[in-house]
């Protein structure tokens, strides 16, 4: 069986959760999960035909399959046909036509008619869905927190704050902690070489840009903090590790260099984050603020590396 001619559109997007952040430094209302945009899923798509095809990337159809299958579980008909065609030929796999028949019903029932003509060469679909069509796990909205030590009183009451503020804006609290945590050691009078102030490091630009009036007021710091944080998930769409960079250099960097800039400041600043939080990504909410232009670009450059 061949798959049609032709240029599927696809593409690499991470699935994490839209949910709730606002930016501005009062709190945050309530928003729901949104799906993945069509760009999203395209860009999702491409990447999983690279590791399909080998185009750029080495052949890795481990790793094909489960880009398509991020967006087969977000309805992607197009993927769902694509993970349908190799397992109906063996692509890299044993054949299974169970499983085909479990993707190409997926894509029909959503009009996709190559789908629906393939269903005629393969047989009952699967009554269970394969382990990769099950929704990834969100991290512990609790962040499982309380595992931090801490040295002082002082410390830990700062921590307590942090941790009370930080769903407010849609923030997993030990995302926030690690921050918190890197920047100052939760000192709320720190002040570092580049003016950088409070417990969550603000320099004087960013305390402005997020309402921040008095930088050494625990409490309008964390919300300052914890507001700037909200924006850059959105912004570069939920990647922990661009974040963290974003927190530490400037979005501005992360965008000039496509990806985590070579200092070794920001290099030791990210590992440390994502020692602590645990996770590479965190939900975002869309509507807060368009993706970074070169979001897509800083994507397809980590792809590379990564291989």
């Amino acid at each position: 069986m061949g798959r049609p001619g032709g240029k599927f559109q696809c593409g690499r997007f991470r699935l994490a959760a839209a949910l709730v952040l606002f930016c501005a430094v009062p709190p945050a209302p309530t928003f729901a999960a949104e799906p993945p945009s069509a760009d999203e899923l395209r860009v999702l798509r491409e990447q999983a035909r690279a590791f399909e095809h080998g185009e750029g990337v080495p052949k890795d159809t481990g790793q094909a399959v489960k880009l398509y299958c991020d967006g087969a579980r977000a309805g992607d008909l197009e993927a769902q046909y694509n993970l349908g065609w190799m397992y109906a030929n063996g692509r890299g796999m044993p054949r299974d036509d169970a499983l085909a028949a479990f993707f190409f019903h997926l894509a029909a029932s959503q009009g996709h008619t190559q789908s629906l003509r393939m269903l005629r060469f393969v047989g009952p679909a699967a009554t269970e869905p394969p382990p990769c069509m099950q929704e990834p796990k969100v991290p512990d909205p609790h962040g499982d927190a309380t595992d931090i030590e801490f040295s002082t009183e002082k410390q830990r009451l700062m921590a307590e704050l942090v941790r009370r503020l930080a769903p407010e804006y849609g923030i997993i609290p030990r995302l926030a902690l690690a921050v918190a945590s890197t920047e100052s050691n939760f000192n709320p009078v720190a002040v570092s070489h580049k003016n950088a102030q409070g417990l969550m490091q603000l320099i004087p630009e960013t305390a402005a840009r997020f309402n921040v009036r008095k930088p050494f007021d625990p409490e309008q710091n964390v919300r300052g903090g914890l507001a700037y944080l909200r924006w850059l998930l959105a912004y570069f769409r939920g990647d922990v590790a661009l974040v963290a960079a974003g927190y530490n250099a400037g979005e501005g960097a992360v965008n000039r260099y496509r990806g985590i800039p070579p200092y070794p400041e920001t290099r030791h600043y990210v590992k440390r984050i994502l020692e602590v939080f645990r996770h590479q990504e965190h939900p975002f909410d869309a509507a807060i603020t368009d993706p970074s232009p070169e979001l897509e670009k800083i994507l397809h450059r980590k792809l590379r590396v990564k291989s």
